[in-house]
């Protein structure tokens, strides 16, 4: 079997990738680098002389070639090819007829709890969100704590209101919902300490990017100064960014994805490297289309470490646009698909409706107009 063509589709805030070979068995794949999906596709014609002819089962050695052909790092080339390593597993389920969670070692578990994710802009709003999420059958959610007004409040202030909107959700939904909070990379790290011991009575189920992922030594010093579990990666791209993260005090959750750390074949070695370390899986899958849901899925089915994925619902959403039918969400809990490979069609006639989405620059400010941390 040899690879003939490479399509690609942009839609959203993600570049899809087809592949087909010389049977006719095809293979499909996500980028989830949302904010420049144009940029991953040069990228993706650019493999495209090297892809074609090519085995399609040779998927680490083709992972080595794309990735170290020039050595270039960063979200665009590796997401790239992160969704040309998602097509190759997805051929190879079909060929031999089986879904991907199967070729990965089949199951660890029966469906993949999703960690529904809330927003609102008061702390009544975010209550109200939280209850809605235990109501439709979710058992753990996360919110977006912080908000573009907390920017320009003064100190004490934003850790007052960051408090109140915790406290209020715990105070709705009881210990009933794991709850977790994203902070977006928004605080500084003496602003992030003094917030963690503040909510640590709270029990969040985690607090993920307190600080803005430019420097790991300085999580691993926010990490060492808390007593709540800390989340980090969704900027990362490798087992060797991983592997730093995994290594510092304080990170209890690593949160690889799958369309911009290297695919399947990269992100279960992130996973047994999380597993090495006592860490679990919370893997970024928001703003993920359908494709990369599904990829999730097949891993989060196999993978023992996997604790629970965030989400939005698909069905019958701009997602459901794009493919025939996306991952069932019943309850709560994501159920993988048992049709071989990842077992979801694109729909081109949706994927051509979609524009890709505009890329917004310009980051939130202060009181003074300089640029906040984000």
């Amino acid at each position: 079997m040899r690879i003939d063509e490479v399509e690609t589709f942009t839609a959203g805030g993600a570049l899809y990738v087809r592949l087909t070979t010389d049977t006719g068995v095809q293979g499909i794949g996500e980028s989830t680098c949302f904010g420049w999906p144009v940029a991953v596709e040069e990228v993706v014609r650019s493999f495209r002389s090297y892809l074609v002819g090519a085995d399609p089962f040779d998927v680490e050695a083709h992972w080595l070639h794309l990735y170290r052909t020039l050595c270039f790092r960063g979200m665009v080339v590796v997401g790239a090819i992160s969704a040309i390593d998602q097509a190759l597993w997805d051929i190879r389920g079909r060929h031999f007829e089986v879904p991907v969670w199967q070729l990965l070692g089949g199951r660890s578990r029966r469906a993949v709890r999703a960690m529904k994710v809330i927003r609102g802009d008061s702390a009544a709003a975010m209550a109200d969100a939280a209850a809605g999420a235990m109501a439709a059958g979710y058992t753990a959610a996360k919110v977006i704590l912080f908000g573009h007004e907390h920017h320009t409040m003064r100190h004490a202030a934003r850790l007052a209101d960051l408090v109140e909107r915790f406290t209020a959700i715990r105070d709705t939904v009881g210990w009933e919902l794991d709850v977790g909070i994203e902070l977006h990379r928004n605080m500084a790290p003496g602003d992030a300490v003094q917030l963690c011991e503040e909510i640590a009575p709270l029990r969040p189920y985690f607090v993920e990017d307190p600080i803005p992922p430019d420097s790991v030594l300085a999580f691993g010093e926010v990490g060492a100064r808390v007593r709540v579990p800390l989340a980090a990666g969704e900027r990362n791209t490798t087992i060797w960014e991983f592997r730093e993260y995994a290594c510092q005090p304080g990170v209890s959750y690593l949160r690889p994805d799958v369309g911009v750390a290297g695919g399947i074949t990269h992100v279960r070695k992130i996973c047994a490297l999380a597993e090495a370390h006592h860490q679990g899986i919370l893997p970024h899958a928001v703003p993920s289309g359908p494709v990369a849901t599904a990829a999730h899925v097949h891993l989060g089915i196999a993978v023992p470490n996997w604790e629970a994925q965030e989400h939005v619902e698909q069905d019958g959403g701009p997602a459901s646009d794009l493919v025939k039918a996306v991952v069932p969400l019943i309850d709560g809990w994501l159920y993988p698909p048992d049709a071989p490979g990842l077992g979801v069609e694109l729909d081109e006639e949706g994927l051509a409706r979609t524009p890709v989405r505009a890329v917004r620059v310009g980051a939130p400010l202060r009181e003074d107009g300089s640029v906040a941390i984000r």
